[in-house]
């Protein structure tokens, strides 16, 4: 099954908040989603597929319907189009990651580089152009929920790493600077600093940093990671002119600080 979307922006059939098209579709004990879409067909179907498939599901239409959502529920995942009235989707996933770190799947509706390329830049940690298969939507939410909360079992390898003052903790997914504050990153953000802190030292192709990062194979898409490193380059990098990720001609990227268990 496929759906094809409509990147259509008509006003005539969006819910608010409480209205019957509002979808809630709650599962005690399953992964929340929110799905903000304002086509109103694709937007049921993506929750009652979700809702198959044992997520509880919330659905609404445009910004402030969302807003209104994270004021009052615990989201897991936010699905996010980039193509809704009022207030669009890039400026709402560049808000969402001023004060949140809830994970964000962007949907496109061409598939065009610029608009994946922007949606990475602001911060979403994965993609999907239309129209797409709601089978793949569901491994990428997947893929996504099971990279956050998989900390890595007791013993098997060091709950924290440092490198140059920084200390990062793989069980509360936190990066904490050299002076003790605590650095916000994203999802796809904490995974790529755990690839390269794991691997530090070598160099890391950019199909491989996106199949570790995105649990698929980079294929065309090199670029993602290449946002990824400019937007982690940005937090990690306190000296101008310097940086702890080196690119490397042709290979991709290495790691250049001494990583140790702290």
């Amino acid at each position: 099954m496929t759906i094809v979307l409509r990147t259509g922006n008509s006003s005539a059939n969006r819910p608010t908040i409480g209205a019957p098209d509002a979808i809630s579709i709650m599962t005690n004990g399953s992964p929340n989603v929110l799905i903000v879409e304002d086509d109103k067909p694709t937007r049921e179907l993506i929750s009652r597929y979700l809702h198959d498939h044992n997520f509880s599901v919330d659905a609404v239409a445009n910004g402030k319907e969302m807003d209104r959502h994270l004021s009052r529920e615990r989201v897991d995942l936010i699905v996010l189009d980039l193509m809704l009235p009022g207030e669009d989707g890039l400026s709402l996933c560049r808000r969402l990651r001023m004060d949140a770190t809830t994970p964000v799947i962007i949907l496109t509706a061409k598939g065009e580089d610029l608009d994946r390329i922007l949606g990475l830049e602001m911060g979403a940690d994965d993609y999907l152009a239309k129209p797409f298969n709601p089978r793949e939507l569901l491994a990428r939410i997947n893929a996504v929920l099971r990279r956050r909360s998989s900390g890595l079992a007791a013993g098997s390898a060091p709950a924290r790493l440092k490198f140059q003052g920084w200390t990062i903790d793989l069980r509360l997914r936190e990066l904490r600077d050299p002076q003790g504050a605590q650095v916000p990153l994203t999802s796809a953000e904490f995974d790529l600093l755990q690839a390269f802190c794991e691997r530090a030292g070598r160099v890391l192709a950019r199909d491989n940093l996106l199949s570790m990062t995105r649990g698929r194979p980079g294929g065309g898409f090199g670029r993602s990671i290449d946002v990824l490193v400019s937007r982690l380059r940005r937090k990690l990098d306190r000296t101008e002119g310097t940086s702890v990720i080196k690119t490397v001609r042709i290979g991709g990227y290495v790691f250049t600080p001494v990583v140790e268990e702290a």
